[in-house]
């Protein structure tokens, strides 16, 4: 196979979960060929750059086999090169370590009793009292 549609292609390597979904990604201008906007019957050849902008990642992807049918991932994964930045694929780890982690249970321990509860929010409240005192 020589070329396809970008939609068809985006959705057969996996990288959107429906083809419809990907043909909407491409009329919102969130998918592009060669740096130039794409629209869903556009032509996909080998060595097309691809860029997709998904769930805040701006991904890239470099076309190494054209493919219109949904294989699975194994499959999938020699159809294209991830050339997407690893800053770009990092982008979050910063703002996941920087936020407060929740409270940890033991597994199995249910859910926290009223007096539990109590001494949580207490002892939270008790970091902001500080500061009030200063």
């Amino acid at each position: 196979m020589k070329s396809t549609r970008i939609d068809k292609w985006l959705w057969s390597v996996r990288i959107f979960k429906t083809r419809s979904l990907a043909s909407s990604m491409c009329k919102s201008g969130r998918v592009r060929i060669n740096d130039k906007t794409a629209k869903a019957a556009s032509s996909v050849e080998i060595g097309s750059v691809i860029q997709v902008k998904k769930n805040g990642f701006n991904l890239e992807f470099l076309v190494q086999k054209v493919i219109d049918k949904r294989v699975s991932a194994t499959l999938a994964e020699p159809c294209y090169i991830n050339k997407t930045p690893e800053a770009e694929m990092n982008k979050y780890k910063d703002w996941f370590i920087g936020k407060a982690q929740p409270e940890y249970r033991e597994k199995g321990s249910g859910r926290p009793t009223k007096r539990e509860r109590r001494d949580l929010d207490e002892f939270k409240m008790w970091d902001f009292d500080e500061e009030e005192l200063d």
